[in-house]
């Protein structure tokens, strides 16, 4: 996302080549998705510069490739995974939690595939699995057992928030594709481990996720004083005031537990360029 071309002369210098675009954005925000990790595993010298260019607390939620979660659907997947590992180790500790989103199909039928293979991973990474089937979300017996497959090994269950986009119908061209693309399911707010993660969409319309998200507040607050460390991203359809957004989010949190360290100050973006 650091990357994304709105954002460029908005919240991140227009000047900066995309290699250095990061060094930006993390002084907007401590933590980013690795969304581009799913489509391929990067090269070794473009997660150096990653490295280079963030601080050691940093936090990259890593997206595991498509050929090892939606392809091969976790099954005879050790040659990739040891290859996708190999290529993330400069991060080190930024490497804060490795994300297995698995897709839409992938029902409870496929349990006993995941458990077997959060059993076989390494144990030196997080792990936070994000399912889409809503037999998960709907079915009590189907939450219990993807619970305690997951905790059998201290993995997270992501929570995909789209309450909100779904609330009433899409009034932009970016709400309606997301409303073709996203998953709608219940909110849910349980934590299964000491760093939850949290993805939040709203809508293109600032007051209404703002609104939307006044139950996260309470819940991500409760998970600092009870000694958590959550991760939250804050999306819209646009994702063009995602940044700004985040860090309202971050502020309104600090306010109800106000240990919680502030953001870094933002670099200039500079003058707005006319071109």
């Amino acid at each position: 996302m650091w990357t994304y071309a709105p954002w460029q002369g908005r919240y991140l210098p227009r000047s900066l080549s995309p290699r250095d675009r990061l060094r930006a954005y993390a002084t907007w925000c401590n933590a980013v998705e690795g969304n581009t990790t799913f489509y391929a595993t990067p090269a070794l010298d473009t997660v150096r510069s990653w490295a280079g260019q963030t601080t050691p607390d940093f936090r990259f939620i890593l997206k595991l490739p498509k050929p090892i979660t939606h392809e091969r659907r976790l099954a005879d997947v050790d040659e990739p995974f040891r290859a996708f590992l190999a290529a993330i180790e400069p991060l080190g500790r930024r490497a804060y939690a490795l994300w297995i989103q698995l897709p839409p199909s992938f029902s409870p039928a496929g349990l006993g595939a995941l458990a077997g293979f959060l059993r076989r991973l390494p144990r030196e990474y997080r792990y936070c699995v994000e399912v889409r089937h809503r037999a998960f979300f709907a079915d009590p017996r189907s939450e219990q057992q993807l619970e305690r497959a997951l905790g059998e090994v201290g993995a997270e269950w992501v929570t995909f928030d789209t309450t909100v986009l779904f609330g009433s119908p899409p009034v932009s061209d970016a709400e309606r594709e997301a409303w073709r693309n996203k998953p709608r399911l219940p909110r849910r707010s349980r934590a299964l481990t000491s760093f939850p993660v949290v993805r939040y969409i709203g809508r293109d319309d600032v007051a209404r996720t703002v609104a939307g998200w006044q139950p996260w507040l309470g819940a991500v607050a409760g998970w600092l004083r009870e000694g958590r460390s959550p991760t939250v991203f804050i999306h819209t359809p646009d994702n063009v005031a995602a940044l700004e957004l985040a860090r309202r989010f971050h502020d309104e949190v600090r306010a109800r537990v106000p240990e919680v360290e502030p953001l870094p100050e933002p670099i200039p973006a500079g003058p707005p360029a006319l071109f």
